[in-house]
């Protein structure tokens, strides 16, 4: 897989076409998923000092490390593909993850225990929130159809099946204006912007929207994000009654 990834790139650069199936899919841009792993390592390095205080900054530090050998891999585009930088680009976003799902479970003990630093901690909830749509997000744009490289790289009879299906994937035989954009005729894939739709739109509405998961693996993690913003409000909802009353 990384090998073939390496190759398709290669024709990519060059304008030509992946083996066996011409791609017309741009390599996708790095800037935005660096700038959503920022986000949610700055949220977590600044919630209140009760909540995983020195862990914190450990969970930082890899999750720094990990991002700079990815960006330096693929500074613009995602065109290269290692399995080496596979395995660390999820293993990025599995740290973001299961960290702050700890901190939610420390967060959550708090707010029931009706710390008198009620304000902060209900701060820390926004926190926590944001960074598991980030977090999310990232899980979701790494395993969907093999990654942002395979999705633009490899030619689609050769890619393993989607985990997610957007309203893109059957569009091909709507209105002309609309069938334009679909991926049957403009070879559109989805990219780090559209999984950060995804996971902000299941942890508001606890639920699929207009994208579909397909796979076990994709529901699995859609309802633990779902169960988890649903338990994060309803006791953020009872703290700040608490505090009303």
């Amino acid at each position: 897989m990384a090998d073939h990834a390496k190759t398709s790139s290669k024709d990519a650069e060059e304008g030509g076409a992946g083996a066996g199936e011409s791609r017309t899919a741009r390599p996708e841009l790095r800037w935005p998923v660096v700038v959503g792993v920022l986000i949610a390592l700055a949220l977590y390095t600044f919630l209140p000092s009760g909540l995983f205080a020195a862990q914190r900054y450990v969970v930082v530090a890899i999750g720094l490390l990990l991002l700079i050998p990815l960006v330096a891999i693929n500074p613009h585009h995602y065109v290269k593909e290692t399995r080496l930088s596979r395995l660390g680009e999820l293993g990025l976003a599995l740290v973001i993850v299961a960290a702050n799902q700890l901190t939610l479970v420390l967060l959550i003990m708090q707010l029931v225990q009706k710390s008198t630093e009620g304000s902060g901690l209900l701060l820390a909830a926004l926190q926590v929130w944001v960074t598991n749509v980030i977090g999310f997000a990232l899980v979701f744009w790494c395993i969907d159809r093999a990654g942002p490289v395979a999705r633009t790289m490899v030619p689609r009879a050769e890619m393993p099946a989607a985990d997610f299906r957007f309203p893109q994937d059957e569009d091909e035989d709507t209105v002309v204006e609309v069938a334009k954009g679909s991926s049957a005729k403009s070879d559109w894939v989805p990219a780090f912007v559209d999984y950060l739709y995804v996971s902000l739109s299941n942890s508001m509405a606890f639920s699929a929207t207009d994208t579909m998961p397909l796979s076990t693996r994709a529901k699995a993690l859609m309802a633990l994000e779902s169960f988890a913003g649903f338990v994060l409000l309803a006791v953020v909802i009872a703290q700040a009654v608490s505090q009303i009353g």
